[in-house]
């Protein structure tokens, strides 16, 4: 449902200003692939804290503590 109403929102700036939509669909696809190294780096530092989380509760867990 949502690419549809992409779809759609990219007709009517198609419309309305064409320039615009045709640069739009050129650097879409392009920031999409410069954003992808920070998006791994989120899910690399989103698994850090986890870990270290982890860690932490380690010896509550070992004595029983239910949380």
């Amino acid at each position: 449902m949502s690419f549809v109403l992409v779809v759609i929102a990219w007709c009517l700036l198609f419309v309305l200003a064409w320039p615009l939509a045709l640069l739009a669909i050129f650097l879409l696809p392009l920031l999409w692939l410069l954003s992808l190294p920070f998006r791994a780096l989120g899910v690399v530092v989103e698994a850090l804290f986890a870990f270290i989380k982890a860690i932490l509760f380690l010896p509550a867990r070992l004595l029983g503590h239910r949380g």
